[in-house]
């Protein structure tokens, strides 16, 4: 089973209509210089693709997951379908304004949380390899552009830029440390929300430490801001000829060891939300909006015994807007056949994260051939644009 459109099935998916340039994909928005607008999504923790866009009649798929696999999906093309908690994105994906990638992941191909961020975020090929990032990098190749960051702490994605701004709630909620120490031992008593609970906490100090963050055990200070509310914040500063054009959200509580089909249901349920808050802030700008809903990596193929999933690398990532050509799954997917898997045990990954990147900020923002190479991704010439991803 192969997902449409690889890249090198691009130009007999075109059918000859196109003429070809040095970015094919070049949106009508970005060649005729309107205001484009990009949103970078990340979902911290590794989202499980394979939930979000799970191939429905797949025998090994099924088998692996038991119990776990999504059986009720939303259908999409023949093959793959999306999690019933996205009907919003369902709706987009009938309108061509949404293209589900499939098998996608950074070129870190380990299972740190911390590495796989930090590499998707310093745009090169590993850990560690820029201590800017390479949203901050594109800002700064973009002649009076600007940035905004909704968060706490500016992420890593979009520091370099003295354009990059950052926006956080001024009222955040904040759930006290006495708090927090009175719940535990009332979780600890119940032997299904203990293990949750932990689970939560140990997502809340890892979203802390991602960001440069202290606390004091579980509860912190950090002041939670809900992804569709962050969603509508950037909308807010997204829109309108002088706003910025590029904007960067985060959201925490992806990683899911544990109780898997009840977490997911809350949180693609926000994401849903968070593409509907957005989508109706934007406003007119929506038909030049792309949304890139992406995460560091993608989760084990087989269920675990705790009714989740542990860390696995080929994952799933959304574009959507009215400038993404949708209606389509888009990648290369090798499948899931135990001969085919990573390592035994994870889905392969076949598209390097930034060459999707790549392919936006070519054909959505007009960045040069020359500062995607060498300067937003160092080092990266022989690693090409995705192409197919914008209308033309």
């Amino acid at each position: 089973m192969t997902a449409d459109v690889s890249r090198r099935r691009f130009l007999a998916a075109l059918g000859g209509s196109a003429m070809l340039t040095l970015w094919p994909g070049l949106s009508p928005a970005a060649s005729g210089g309107a205001q484009t607008r990009l949103l970078v999504v990340l979902l911290r923790g590794a989202m499980d693709g394979l939930h979000l866009l799970p191939p429905r009649d797949d025998a090994d798929y099924l088998r692996a997951r038991g119990p776990l696999a999504v059986r009720d999906a939303l259908p999409l093309d023949g093959s793959f379908g999306l999690h019933p908690k996205l009907p919003f994105a369902h709706g987009l994906y009938a309108k061509q304004e949404l293209l589900p990638l499939v098998a996608v992941a950074p070129p870190y191909r380990l299972r740190s949380h911390f590495d796989a961020q930090d590499c998707l975020e310093n745009g090169t090929a590993m850990p560690g390899g820029a201590r800017d990032g390479w949203i901050g990098r594109c800002i700064d190749t973009m002649a009076h552009d600007a940035g905004v960051a909704i968060a706490q702490v500016m992420p890593l994605a979009m520091r370099g830029s003295e354009r990059a701004e950052i926006w956080s709630p001024p009222l955040p909620r904040e759930v006290p440390d006495t708090l927090m120490q009175q719940l535990q031992p009332l979780y600890a008593s119940d032997p299904r929300l203990a293990p949750m609970f932990d689970d939560a906490m140990a997502a809340v100090a890892m979203d802390m430490s991602a960001n440069g963050m202290s606390g004091n055990g579980a509860g912190g200070a950090r002041g939670a801001f809900r992804l569709p509310e962050a969603m509508a914040a950037a909308a807010k500063r997204m829109q309108g000829a002088n706003a910025a054009r590029i904007g960067f959200v985060e959201d925490s509580g992806w990683d899911t060891h544990r109780g898997q089909q009840l977490a997911l249901d809350r949180k693609f349920a926000e994401l849903d939300a968070g593409l509907r808050a957005y989508r109706e802030g934007i406003g007119a700008d929506w038909s030049n909006t792309v949304v890139a809903v992406v995460t560091e990596f993608g989760r084990t193929v087989a269920a675990n015994g705790s009714a989740g999933t542990d860390h696995g690398v080929g994952g799933a990532a959304l574009l959507a807007g009215g400038a993404v050509r949708g209606g389509r799954i888009a990648g290369d997917w090798p499948g899931l056949a135990p001969a085919a898997l990573f390592e035994g045990r994870d889905l392969r990954p076949t598209t390097d994260l930034r060459a999707v990147f790549k392919g936006l900020l070519a054909g959505h923002l007009a960045v040069s051939e020359a500062a995607l190479d060498t300067r937003i991704f160092p080092d990266s010439r022989t690693l090409r644009p995705m192409a197919g991803l914008l209308r033309a």
